[in-house]
């Protein structure tokens, strides 16, 4: 396991393939943190990728970086974890933003059931 610091908060890269992506509390996710994030991917992860996303924190999105955060053909699925009302609302309007590639994403309480979901996907 390999901690990362990024602009936008944490990456814990779990497996050649499979990363855990932790938003930092209050930000607000721009095009620049955006880049930065997919580069990373594209750097350290394997093809096809798998990201699990952690949603412990609140935190925002500019239009811009809402629509370009998911376009990377190298990731096949998304797991997202959500620990209350609030951050499940804020990933159900972030799924159904039309997009050029359709996400493969599952919403998850629990990380290890989203882990192993993840591991399906293969």
């Amino acid at each position: 396991m390999e901690l990362h610091d990024v602009a936008l908060g944490r990456i814990i890269k779990l497996s050649d393939d499979t990363a855990e992506v932790i938003a930092a509390e209050g930000i607000e996710i721009d095009m620049v943190m955006v880049d930065e994030y997919h580069g990373w991917v594209a750097e350290h992860l394997a093809t096809p990728a798998f990201l699990l996303i952690n949603r412990i924190n609140a935190y925002s999105y500019t239009f811009e970086a809402e629509q370009a955060i998911g376009s990377l053909a190298q990731v096949r699925a998304l797991a997202v974890i959500v620990y209350n009302r609030v951050s499940e609302l804020t990933a159900a309007y972030m799924i159904a933003l039309p997009r050029e590639l359709p996400w493969n994403v599952r919403v998850f309480h629990d990380r290890e059931a989203a882990l192993a979901w993840l591991d399906t996907q293969r």
